[in-house]
């Protein structure tokens, strides 16, 4: 019985440490991402030397998208 009670704590434990792994990828995949989209909108914010600016960058910066099922079912 004993023997069983250690498996499970080996078993657990192994798990515990991939699950951390995971998560640990997935913020370090999360801020790379991050970087990428913050480099594009700059990008091309600055591009041909004029400022460009439109809802999409909006939207992923964290602007409203409120009307954005209007605007698209009218046009």
């Amino acid at each position: 019985m004993k023997e069983k009670k250690n498996q499970k704590f080996v078993r657990e434990r192994g798990e515990r440490e991939l699950a951390k792994t995971i998560i640990k990828q997935v913020q370090d995949s999360t801020k790379e991402l991050d970087q990428e989209v913050e480099d594009v909108i700059r990008l091309g914010r600055f591009s041909g030397g004029r400022k460009k600016t439109n809802e999409s960058e909006n939207e992923i910066a964290g602007g409203s998208g409120a009307d954005y099922d209007k605007k698209r079912e009218t046009g």
